[in-house]
């Protein structure tokens, strides 16, 4: 549970007057050094040893350029307490060539229109932790969970323990005129909502619907009618063991209400679980005394009991394009079937020992894998430490085939952070690099980490960013909260420091004709928990780009690959409608080529880019 900033109505009447109108910012493009740009990560790791600082720590970037460093907003910051977690940055959402930046006292529009020099285009304080905001159309749903927040959005709390004014569930505003956001219905719900997802069905046109994720306490009935916190046993309709799926009429948003509860933990029972490095030294010390006593006292007190399974979500990513959804859920990830978007059915569900607290899930954009957080210690806890195990606070990466996934591997941020230094895996999304699943995810202090992951069992590094801590005597949390690709570059909330942009740059492993295919990719809008399907305009850069791939996986021959890119070049150069026999020509030469290739998969991708480039001729 998080603190309400405290301020007086007079204080909120002018952050509110200010935050109407556009501001300046602090942003410079190009911050810091050049990028170190190599194929092996430098060593020794330029991430280990940063001086500490808040807006002035020393930062290391590799295969990754720094294009702009935004301050937060005025009502968003407080120079007298850094780290104030009362105004922590958090999740991003995305519609045109707006960010909206989620707080826990409300939100901030910033226009990229300009990456280099990102504009605050307007803020909206309204305290309620956590703030997490997702966007459709011309409408932005904001998550309440404090038992302070308001439904008025003022800043002087709610002492009462019951009360009418209280907020804790999901705002809805309209966005048309999204300068000047207008509150316009709220959803409440039992236990709050710590994140939610907009999600999108293909078969209703007149409808979204929101999968909303609590984790706090269950409400009284008495401020909210029908919340009971009796186990299930006792009461069938307690509020555990159940999310909350809200129907919002986009004919009407105002008329927006809860259409279901699906129960989509009932029945587990309790994962495995880890312990933590000093408890491992504990554990064996205390067997060693339970054996020198005969381990009597470890008999007497007869079975164990079963302990019981999650009750509530953190976060679900759902995949619309291929009727899945991924929970991070407690202790387990969850496979969902939401063909049917009201009605999400539980089809899987997996468990780690290495895993505490599953956070989130990606997809790969085939969906035939799923990656799943451990956001272990919730955000605020060192666990990149030297003493850490790479399998704590990771990824976990599995296939996914008929309802079933198949662990692979872990991957996480491979550089030893301070223990002054909360750093865990949190929020990220895939990069459209075609033919491969690449993605860049946040790990707050970590810094943020751009990974390959096609190869499900070999995950690696390919790019990063990093700062000192905030302090370096004490722990101060800061750090990347979500670090999303968007129509070309790679946004981050800094919890602290404010809003991060970046571009990747061509290395040893990325070309610039893989960075200029992703570029292709535009989006009207974007929730990164509502993952969208990318698809790739037919152009040269994509065809060159599988090439590159090609080359650096030895997939093709060397003089194939010479060959195509000489044939695309020359084709590149003639007039339109003319074009259309010589790629033709070379689609068909390697059509046949992939069925002696190394990579025939790959070879097949490349022909057929080809083709549908000669299709596109006019």
């Amino acid at each position: 549970m998080v603190a309400r900033p405290v301020r007086s109505l007079a204080t909120f009447v002018s952050l509110a007057a200010l935050a109407a109108c556009a501001g300046s910012s602090s942003s410079t493009a190009s911050i810091g050094p050049a990028p170190l740009v190599s194929a092996a990560i430098p060593s020794p790791d330029p991430r280990v040893g940063l001086r500490a600082g808040w807006f002035n720590a020393q930062s290391a970037a590799w295969n990754l350029r720094v294009v702009s460093e935004t301050k937060p907003s005025d009502p968003f910051i407080n120079a007298s307490t850094p780290g104030d977690r009362r105004l922590f940055n958090s999740d991003l959402a995305f519609t045109g060539k707006y960010v909206i930046q989620g707080n826990y006292s409300g939100y901030q529009v910033w226009d990229i229109s300009n990456p280099a020099k990102p504009r605050l285009h307007s803020a909206y304080v309204c305290p309620g932790s956590q703030s997490d905001v997702s966007v459709y159309k011309n409408l932005a749903f904001v998550s309440g969970e404090a038992v302070a927040g308001r439904l008025d959005c003022g800043l002087n709390g709610i002492p009462d323990s019951v009360s009418k004014d209280r907020l804790r569930g999901i705002r809805i505003f309209d966005i048309t005129n999204i300068a000047k956001p207008r509150y316009i219905a709220n959803v409440q719900t039992c236990r709050g909502s710590h994140t939610h997802t907009v999600v999108e069905d293909p078969k209703d046109n007149a409808n979204v619907y929101i999968y909303v994720s609590g984790s706090s306490v269950i409400r009284s009935p008495n401020e909210l009618p029908g919340c009971s916190a009796a186990p299930l046993n006792e009461d069938p309709n307690t509020a555990r063991f159940r999310i909350e799926v809200i129907k919002v009429p986009l004919a009407d948003p105002a008329k927006a209400h809860i259409v279901s509860s699906p129960r989509i933990f009932q029945d587990l029972t309790a994962p495995p679980r880890h312990a933590e490095p000093v408890d491992s030294a504990a554990l064996a010390a205390r067997a060693a005394r339970q054996a020198a006593a005969g381990g009597g006292a470890a008999g007497a007190a007869g079975p164990p009991r079963a302990r019981g399974g999650p009750e509530q979500c953190h976060d679900i990513t759902v995949y619309p394009a291929i009727g899945y959804a991924g929970g991070a859920c407690g202790g387990y990830g969850l496979l969902l079937d939401i063909r049917d978007a009201a009605t999400p059915v539980r089809v899987g569900a997996v468990a780690d020992s290495n895993f505490s607290f599953w956070h989130s899930a990606t997809f790969n954009n085939e969906g035939t894998k799923v990656l799943f957080t451990d956001e272990w210690g919730g955000g605020s806890a060192p666990r990149c430490r030297d003493t850490d195990k790479m399998e704590w606070g990771a990824n976990a990466i599995f296939t996914l085939a008929n309802n079933q996934m198949t662990f692979k591997s872990y991957y996480k941020m491979p550089a030893a952070q301070t223990r002054f230094e909360n750093c865990v895996a949190h929020n990220g999304s895939l990069i459209p690099i075609p033919g491969r699943d690449v993605m860049v995810q946040a790990w707050y202090q970590g810094g943020i980490s751009v990974f390959d992951w096609t190869d499900p069992s070999h995950p690696f590094e390919i790019a990063f960013h990093d700062r000192g801590p905030m302090d370096s005597t004490k722990l101060v949390s800061a750090g990347s909260w979500s670090s999303y690709w968007y129509n070309g570059v790679i946004v981050s909330s800094e919890i602290a420091r404010g809003l991060d942009i970046f571009e990747l740059v061509p290395s040893p492993h990325l070309t610039q004709n893989e960075i200029d295919a992703a570029k292709t990719v535009k989006m009207d809008y974007l929730n990164t928990q509502g993952q969208p399907k990318y698809s790739f305009t037919p152009g040269f850069a994509l065809s060159r780009a599988y090439l590159d791939q090609l080359e650096r996986s030895r997939g093709l021959s060397a003089e194939g690959i010479s060959s195509a890119r000489a044939s695309l070049a020359a084709a590149e150069k003639l007039p339109g409608a003319s074009r259309r026999d010589p790629l033709t020509r070379l689609a068909t030469d390697l059509s046949n080529s992939a069925r002696t290739a190394t990579d025939s998969p790959k070879v097949s991708m490349l022909a057929n880019s080809v083709r549908d480039l000669a299709n596109a001729q006019r």
